[in-house]
């Protein structure tokens, strides 16, 4: 793919999500584009782009190969290492976020939490260990970590993502409620599940009538 979209890179790790589904949850070694279509919620004709896309192709009589199209889904959109990251808030959606990522099989870890309270700090979670948040430049450095997961107020948030910045980070998911200004060459993806919530409850109700 010589031009990468946001909505491309979803679709893909959708796409695999769903095949590695259907290779456990049956004995199918192969599948088509419309049922990758119909299990993604995608178009066959959009699946086979994508897919095309990667270089790879598939047999008009068998279909994709599951194994392999994970593979070249992998080699596309994983890190070339095993990804170190970085959370900032240790509040109780920052340790829920540490514990149930660093127990998926995943090509990334969260390595370094950080936090202002004395009692969340130098303490050691899935793996995950503590700073105060006066130590996050050094540590990221010196772990060279690139990506960071943002768990705080939005009070403090902008702050925070300035020195994270500086730090060295290239790309953020934000929890916090508010848009971040970062420069052009920084990947932010907001996720504000209040504003989910909200945009979810409104089209319950708008169902229900």
């Amino acid at each position: 793919m010589s031009k990468i979209s946001k909505k491309i890179v979803e679709r893909l790790i959708i796409y695999r999500r769903c095949l590695i589904r259907s290779s456990v949850n049956s004995n199918n070694t192969h599948i088509f584009s419309h049922q990758l279509a119909k299990k993604s919620g995608a178009s066959s004709a959009q699946v086979r782009r994508d897919i095309m896309g990667l270089g790879y192709s598939g047999s008009p009589a068998y279909g994709y190969e599951i194994k392999s199209l994970v593979d070249s889904i992998g080699k596309f959109i994983d890190p070339v290492k095993r990804e170190k990251i970085a959370i900032i808030g240790l509040g109780n959606l920052g340790k829920a976020i540490v514990d149930y990522f660093n127990k998926q099989s995943l090509e990334m870890e969260i390595v370094a939490a950080f936090d202002t309270n004395p009692e969340k700090v130098n303490r050691v979670l899935m793996g995950c260990k503590s700073y105060h948040i006066k130590e996050m430049k050094s540590i990221i450095k010196e772990y060279d970590i690139q990506t960071a997961i943002l768990c705080i107020p939005s009070i403090n948030a902008q702050e925070v993502t300035d020195e994270l910045i500086e730090s060295g980070i290239k790309g953020i998911l934000n929890y916090a409620p508010i848009n971040l200004n970062v420069p052009l060459n920084i990947y932010v993806e907001n996720l504000d599940m209040i504003a989910i919530f909200e945009k979810v409850s409104y089209f319950a109700r708008k169902n229900n009538k």
